[in-house]
């Protein structure tokens, strides 16, 4: 007695499935590199100030850091003393209602971080800006 089987089906790649997979880790890194992208200065360790508020300026703000070390950046591009107030002439001239922040390491002299702002004011800011550390204690403020 001979037994049938049934006949032998190909076997096939689910797409469904996989379409869901890769909507999930696009979605996933979209939202964890938007999370990543806070802050456009370099980070430095910032003075601590009893009374700061914390403050949003949006895409207004241009962001020059000096680190412990002297080294000088412009919005995450390492620039020099020189180039420095050509380089935020250029912005300003381009959006004159931008803020200047200034971030600058709390180890830093204080000579250091006025020629910064010195060159910045030369250079037309008319709104300048110290970043500095938001007490974790302090109770919230509304910017």
């Amino acid at each position: 007695m001979r037994i049938s089987r049934p006949p032998a089906q190909k076997a096939r790649i689910e797409l469904i499935p996989m379409i869901d997979t890769m909507a999930f880790l696009l979605i996933f890194f979209m939202i964890a590199s938007l999370a990543m992208s806070r802050q456009q200065g370099m980070p430095v360790n910032l003075p601590r100030a009893e009374a700061a508020a914390p403050q949003t300026w949006g895409d207004r703000a241009l962001v020059v850091t000096i680190t412990r070390e002297g080294k000088l950046y412009l919005n995450r591009e390492a620039i020099r003393l020189h180039e420095l107030r050509p380089a935020v002439e250029a912005r300003l001239a381009a959006k004159p209602n931008t803020i200047v922040v200034i971030n600058a390491d709390e180890g830093l002299r204080h000579g250091a971080v006025m020629r910064v702002m010195d060159l910045v004011k030369q250079a037309g800011a008319q709104q300048m800006a110290i970043a500095t550390k938001y007490p974790e204690d302090a109770p919230e403020a509304a910017p």
